[in-house]
């Protein structure tokens, strides 16, 4: 018996050897085939057993019996139609898919000499074809290989890493990997003393954490903890490589929120920041690009700026890595979303590496990161100073033909944020920008549309571009937009009605041709969105402007809608609604109108906001609702006398106008009450 057992054990080197040549003989190939069909049916048969051994992190041994290996008729029982089927699909696989499913078998051999010998030769494939990557976990390699893991053999932990970090650049393989628990053995060993082991490992981590429940499984066995300490390496010294294979780990596992909060909680920022002093690209882009993932959190952007990587993400903007220069926009992009960091960039002179990199619009990745940096940086008005001077107007504008959408979001937003200067208008306007902004109010990505309506209305500011834009028929377009299912397409859409309409040459008969636009944007005073709600006041203050939209747009209920929204507290609906109101008190009685339906006691209330653009519309409302004598008796009662009393002094002359004129319309009225008795 033991002699059978032994002379079994020599026999798949054997056949090791003769897996080496290529198949000169039929009858050899129709043998290999045969077996290649049988060892997929018991792969087959098998797998849910095996899947069930994986529950509760018990694994199958390394060591087998030969029977399992013997070709049994009936170790899987198909119908006729599903034996047809799979020979036709057998006959068009390759030769090396079966040369691949027999070594998978000796591994499991558990001689020690043929596992070295099995997993070398799969190493000689091309694991990065995607047939050959499927002929190992169709035969049931994969649980072979992660069980190696577990062995004390430093060269079999060694090529089944190798093997596996190959094979897991496929999507199905990283999936089969997170159904066999195998992060549970990779994260164990990252605290491994061989440092070949150890690099494996964590990049065999990086491939597989792509996959949720990888990064996951990364994170509940303390993975995170053990790859940040990978980061432990001082630029430049021989544990680099080591840090370069937990960087590229980090980057990974980053994609999840959770892991985001882990990886800071386990004191990565001080060692990345670190890390960032080296001049190993292969170091600086992992690092980077596991910064640039983590910015989308505000506690990161914070401690991104505190400290000072701004400097070297800037730095790095000079970089011919193609790679690095994508992460280090694509942070400047995510950082950027505070002014304290725009404030940096500029300092650091990265204004213009950014505008630089827009040339390159080849590299659509890179093209996203830097469009979205310069976006970010030109919302502080000193970055848009200093990008005009760098022709970078000109720059976005070229890029508004024949570009993916998530490029045009930020180009677009990027000239949106550039027009808010009257510099930045009228380039835009000269380079021919406007024409293309209108076109694109006709898209349905409402990311873009968002930024192309502000873009719009920053253009409408300028009356030449209004010119344009109302030749384009933009203004109507722009209307069509408040009928969006999107709050915030509806919002922005709004928020550019007001310029266009204030700056157009015939504006009340501008919107009177629209049909039915009045009774749309007074119904959108229904949403509960404040922004919406906002916005949407401003427009009527100015459609008000016009005595035949205002008598329209009474007729359609917009007195009660306002003064429904008085009671709010949301100071930027409180500025545009009391503004709103004021322009509405102007038709028939509309003021009285106000007063019955109870909304000048609230707005009484606004003079003790802190924002001074807040009382400036209030006293003018209050100045027009106290032309009524009911409404100037709320007024009194509301103890309004005292509140404008100190605003009567104030350096805002439209202000100090307003106030006095509201308590001078309260004195006279109680003059008369005083006198009205002795009549």
């Amino acid at each position: 018996m033991m002699r059978n057992t032994s002379a079994r054990a020599a026999e798949p080197s054997m056949k090791w050897k003769a897996l080496a040549r290529p198949m000169e003989e039929s009858a050899v190939g129709r043998k290999q085939a045969k077996e290649g069909k049988s060892s997929i049916q018991r792969t087959r048969s098998e797998s849910p057993n095996k899947n069930r051994s994986r529950k509760g992190n018990a694994r199958p041994t390394t060591s087998y019996d030969d029977d399992d290996f013997a070709e049994s008729d009936d170790s899987a029982v198909t119908s006729e139609e599903e034996t047809n089927e799979k020979r036709q699909e057998n006959s068009e696989l390759p030769a090396e898919y079966f040369q691949i499913q027999k070594l998978v078998k000796y591994l499991r051999v558990g001689n020690q000499t043929a596992t070295i010998i099995a997993i070398c030769s799969l190493s000689d494939f091309d694991l990065a074809n995607e047939t050959n990557q499927l002929a190992i976990r169709d035969v049931g390699g994969l649980d072979t290989l992660v069980n190696l893991l577990d062995t004390d053999d430093a060269r079999c932990k060694i090529g089944a890493l190798k093997v596996l970090k190959e094979i897991s650049h496929n999507v199905q393989i990283r999936n089969a990997v997170a159904d066999l628990d195998g992060m549970l053995s990779l994260v164990a060993l990252l605290v491994d003393p061989d440092e070949e082991i150890k690099c494996l490992a964590a990049e065999t981590i990086a491939h597989c954490a792509r996959n949720a429940r990888n990064r996951r499984a990364v994170r509940r066995y303390g993975g995170v903890r053990k790859l940040v300490r990978l980061l432990k390496a001082k630029p430049g010294s021989p544990d680099e490589k080591v840090a370069i294979s937990g960087a590229l780990a980090l980057e990974s596992c980053s994609k999840s929120a959770n892991n985001k909060e882990a990886i800071q909680a386990a004191g990565a920022i001080p060692l990345l920041a670190t890390l960032l002093e080296s001049k190993n690209e292969d170091l600086l882009i992992p690092v980077v690009g596991t910064l640039q993932e983590c910015a989308s959190d505000e506690q990161y952007r914070l401690a991104i700026r505190k400290t000072g990587m701004i400097k070297f993400l800037v730095e790095n903007l000079s970089s011919k890595n193609v790679n690095l220069l994508c992460h280090c926009a694509s942070a400047i992009f995510k950082c950027a979303v505070e002014d304290e960091t725009r404030e940096l960039v500029r300092q650091y002179n990265g204004l213009t590496p950014l505008v630089n990199l827009l040339e390159n619009g080849g590299n659509k990745d890179l093209l996203v990161a830097a469009t979205g940096a310069v976006w970010k940086c030109a919302q502080n008005l000193t970055n848009v100073a200093a990008f005009n001077k760098l022709n970078t107007i000109k720059k976005l504008v070229g890029l508004m033909d024949n570009q993916p959408e998530d490029v045009l979001v930020n180009v677009v937003g990027a000239l949106g944020a550039c027009a808010q200067t009257e510099e930045g208008r009228r380039v835009l306007r000269e380079s021919g920008g406007i024409t293309p902004l209108v076109n694109l109010l006709t898209g349905t990505n409402q990311a873009l549309l968002v930024n192309v309506t502000t873009a719009v209305g920053a253009c409408a500011l300028d009356a030449e571009s209004m010119n344009v834009i109302d030749r384009l028929d933009g203004v109507r377009l722009l209307w069509s937009l408040l009928k969006s299912p999107s709050r915030q397409v509806q919002a922005s859409a709004a928020w550019a009605i007001s310029p266009c309409i204030e700056h157009a040459k015939d504006a009340g008969e501008m919107v009177r041709s629209f049909v039915g636009g009045l009774e749309l944007i007074v119904s959108l005073l229904k949403s509960d969105d404040p922004d919406v709600l906002a916005s949407v006041c401003a427009a009527i203050a100015n459609i008000a402007c016009d005595e035949e939209n205002l008598a329209v747009i009474t007729d359609h209920g917009v007195v009660p809608m306002l003064a429904k929204l008085a009671n709010t507290r949301n100071d930027k609906l409180r500025k545009h609604l009391s503004e709103a109101i004021a322009r509405c008190c102007r038709w028939g009685n509309n003021r009285v109108a106000f007063g019955a339906a109870g909304a000048v006691a609230p707005l009484v209330k606004y003079l003790k906001s802190p924002d001074e653009e807040v009382h400036r519309t209030t006293a003018r409302a209050l100045h027009q609702l106290s032309m009524d004598p009911d409404n100037c008796i709320t007024m009194h009662e509301q103890g309004v006398v005292q509140l404008l009393l100190s605003m009567v002094g104030s350096p805002d002359a439209t202000l100090q106008e307003a106030a006095a004129g509201t308590i001078g319309n309260i004195r006279r009225l109680a003059l008369v009450s005083e006198k009205a008795p002795l009549t």
